[in-house]
């Protein structure tokens, strides 16, 4: 990276406001992501169809069914209410780690204001379902437990943990395309091969990881109030 990642280069203005190349590669992102949704959703077949569904249709609910089950198994919740959430988180910063592979772009994950929107975007969820489900009253009596004596400590560890996640994600990300980039000018174009790779391995799980701690502490916010789970998906 050319650039610090801590100050992202300016790619143009609109006024007085400057637009940072990681935004304009977001932007772009989401329409990617909007569009690619939009074709594949677009001939969706239901099950009283009486043609059987496409091979893309298939895929599609393979990836859905597998981040249903997912959210189900760590949130020990039925997730249809948490769905659009944490698929949403999941498939961007896996696209916006994996965006390294289109020549000229620089992955936006790898500076510090798209991780921490993630971050944030998660805290406020937190605080949205955690009251949504158990009401205000309950929610702020939870960081009360188990004495009172743990409120700072509690009300701490809500802002130290998405901290958390804006670190690990920024660090692994941001470091991962460093040192490819210092493999690539110093020993050619074929040695940084195995490192790309294990970048890409690097981005799915940062993906991963970043999504599953979404569930955990969107669950823990919604505390003991969690939908039993349907028959036959126990």
């Amino acid at each position: 990276m050319s650039e610090s990642p801590l100050s992202a280069p300016v790619l143009f203005s609109i006024g007085a406001v400057d637009v940072a190349t990681p935004v304009v590669i977001t932007w772009g992102i989401m329409a990617v992501l909007v569009s690619g949704s939009w074709l594949l959703t677009r001939h969706l077949r239901g099950q009283d169809s009486m043609r059987p569904p496409s091979k893309t249709q298939a895929v599609v609910e393979l990836v859905v069914g597998a981040i249903e089950g997912q959210v189900r198994d760590t949130m020990r919740t039925e997730p249809s209410r948490y769905l659009p959430l944490i698929g949403t988180l999941l498939v961007f910063i896996l696209f916006a780690n994996w965006s390294w592979l289109v020549p000229g772009i620089e992955p936006p994950t790898a500076y510090l204001e798209t991780d921490a929107a993630m971050a944030l975007i998660v805290f406020c969820a937190t605080i949205y379902y955690g009251i949504r489900v158990q009401g205000l009253r309950r929610w702020l009596a939870g960081f009360a437990e188990p004495t009172f004596v743990m409120i700072p400590l509690n009300v701490l560890e809500t802002f130290t943990r998405t901290f958390s996640m804006l670190v690990r994600l920024f660090g692994n990300v941001m470091s991962g395309v460093f040192v490819v980039g210092v493999v690539l000018s110093l020993a050619g174009l074929l040695m940084p091969i195995p490192l790309m790779a294990l970048d890409l391995l690097t981005g799915a799980v940062q993906a991963y990881i970043f999504s599953v701690l979404a569930m955990v502490f969107i669950g823990g916010a919604i505390g003991n109030e969690r939908e039993p789970p349907t028959k036959g998906t126990e």
